[in-house]
């Protein structure tokens, strides 16, 4: 293909490209997602604070110059002062232009609008640089799940994780220790992102090393936090729901450090199981207690990531934990995958378009 005919497939890919942008239909419900995901991140709560109290004008200038200053804050000293110069350059109304001897105005906001472009493209550079590592994180972070329906005679397992971001900082796992013990791991890493990521798979793989050791969880559970404790960052801790079920048994046992307390649903009730001890990772030592629980046939042992009832809508309204004993009962008859999956369903639709902002995680656990 000659140089001719490359540029032209290119501009036929850019139209069909905008094209498809138009016919998406949703063009006005992402720029809206935008501008409030904008506002979230540049303005804080105080200034909004302030904004709510000033009439719409005054407002909307107020925002204006506090989301400018915020940009150009964040930005790099070199693109900072090109980011004022093409601002310059467009809000200044005429520049110098030498044309041989003489010397005249001309309109320059050409010049500035193509500086702004200069700084735009770099920044759109490092977003997709970090957003291909990110992916590639978030390959390995797949490549680690276990398999969502682990089949155990007796139970009906599911198990779930979708992260908010390319990469997550709740860990979801399954581990076969063969001799009648089947582990269960729900987890919480402290923050988001990379460094969240990273610290979940050290903790992955720090309770797949040591849970084949220890018969009794509780002191494995100690050993995990001794350990997360040891390596970890300052200040960062986990929750963590360590549960083992044996087949065709009517016990689960668990730990729970930390975690938000699972539920139990027997006929159509709800009932909370006790709070655990603290989080992993806060102090080097610390002991924890082993609590079992007996299910009878069809009975449920849900267990939730906080961001199940903390998942909001565009009006900044919970998910709840009212929500979720409401739903849950009227899933009894259900297998734990379609459990999960109602429940999924149900928080999707109150989301909406709203952007997730944490992870959402399930270990369900039913006796057949």
């Amino acid at each position: 293909m000659n140089t001719t005919e490359s540029r032209q497939t290119a501009q036929a890919n850019l139209r069909q490209t905008l094209k498809q942008d138009i016919k998406s239909g949703d063009f006005w419900s992402s720029l809206r997602r935008d501008y409030r995901e904008l506002e979230k991140f540049y303005i804080d709560d105080e200034k909004k604070k302030r904004l709510d109290q000033m009439r719409w004008i005054k407002r909307v200038l107020f925002l204006s110059w506090w989301l400018l200053k915020s940009l150009l804050m964040k930005l790099t000293p070199a693109r900072r002062i090109l980011l004022c110069i093409g601002l310059f350059f467009i809000l200044g109304g005429g520049t110098i232009v030498i044309q041989g001897d003489h010397v005249r105005t001309g309109n320059w906001e050409i010049l500035g609008g193509g500086v702004l472009l200069f700084v735009l493209m770099l920044e759109l550079k490092d977003k997709l640089l970090a957003r291909d590592e990110l992916e590639a994180g978030r390959k390995v972070q797949r490549a680690l799940m276990p398999d969502p329906t682990p089949s155990v005679s007796g139970w009906s397992v599911w198990l779930y994780t979708r992260p908010a971001n390319e990469v997550g900082g709740d860990l979801v796992d399954y581990l076969n220790f063969g001799s009648n013990r089947r582990g269960l791991i729900l987890a919480d890493v402290s923050g988001k992102g990379l460094q969240a990521a990273l610290l979940t798979a050290k903790l992955q793989a720090t309770v797949r090393a040591l849970g084949q050791d220890y018969e009794s969880i509780s002191k494995l559970v100690s050993k995990i936090n001794e350990i997360f404790h040891r390596d970890s960052l300052p200040n960062i801790f986990a929750s963590l729901l360590y549960t083992e079920i044996s087949p065709d048994s009517t016990q689960i046992r668990f730990v729970n450090a930390g975690h938000l307390p699972p539920i139990l649903l027997r006929s159509g009730t709800i009932q909370e199981t006790p709070k655990g001890e603290q989080a992993i990772g806060l102090i080097g030592s610390s002991s924890y207690s082993e609590q079992v629980v007996e299910l009878g046939q069809g009975d449920v042992f849900f267990a939730y990531s906080d961001g199940l009832t903390e998942a909001r809508n565009d009006r900044g309204e919970f998910f709840g934990t009212e929500r979720l004993q409401r739903l849950l009962p009227t899933c009894q008859n259900l297998s734990a995958e379609r459990v999960g999956a109602a429940v999924t369903t149900e928080v999707d639709w109150f989301v909406g378009e709203a952007r997730a902002n944490d992870d959402l995680s399930l270990v369900i656990i039913k006796k057949l």
